[in-house]
């Protein structure tokens, strides 16, 4: 069984990772966010790639796709592996850019089926105070406004083009993320049904 991959993207603080948990507890996919991935693989100390991403990370740039591709390829088969039931995974904030596209079609060519791009719409400013606000708690050395602005010009320039060319494709379902939890989780599933055995 080929995994099924719902890429999950939208700005800095719109949502992604909360609403992801809220799928996983009602629907049996596997999230798999390339930010964590890519800062466990960070903090892990015999890592050849830590201190590279951590320079990407710190400046909101992103990390070269051949780094964040293996780690989501590795992360699908060991969970696939555990557990062949576990084939459907929600790949929080890639691709991120049209490198990342490319290398995800080239690497991943026949081997994952993507489904539809779910895309949290939500506005810059309320992307940035949703972060500020995490990392009061977060402990993420990116949650600051010098870095928060850097990653939403990254977005705005990088990945939003990467939306609009699935949009072109009919495989785009957004979400109004500026609105309360609970309204947005009920907007969401009511788009989710949709889909789940497209």
């Amino acid at each position: 069984m080929k995994p099924q991959v719902v890429f999950v993207l939208g700005g800095p603080g719109a949502g992604k990772g909360t609403q992801c948990s809220k799928i996983v507890e009602n629907y049996n996919y596997t999230h798999l966010s390339a930010g964590d991935l890519l800062r466990a693989e960070r903090s892990r100390k015999e890592s050849e790639f830590g201190q590279l991403i951590d320079n990407y990370i710190k400046e909101g740039k992103i990390v070269p796709v051949e780094i964040t591709i293996n780690l989501l390829r590795k992360a699908m088969e060991e969970t696939m592996q555990k557990d062949d039931k576990k084939f459907r995974f929600l790949i929080d904030g890639f691709p991120r850019n049209e490198d990342n596209l490319t290398g995800w079609d080239t690497v991943m060519v026949g081997k994952a089926d993507v489904k539809f791009v779910l895309f949290f719409d939500c506005s810059n400013e309320v992307c940035i105070d949703r972060c500020l606000e995490r990392g009061k708690s977060s402990g993420r050395t990116d949650d600051n406004r010098e870095s928060l602005e850097k990653r939403i010009q990254t977005y705005l320039q990088s990945t939003r083009p990467i939306i609009e060319l699935y949009e072109k494709r009919g495989k785009v379902h957004t979400v109004d993320a500026s609105r309360s939890l609970d309204k947005v989780i009920k907007n969401m599933f009511c788009l989710w049904f949709l889909d789940l055995d497209a």
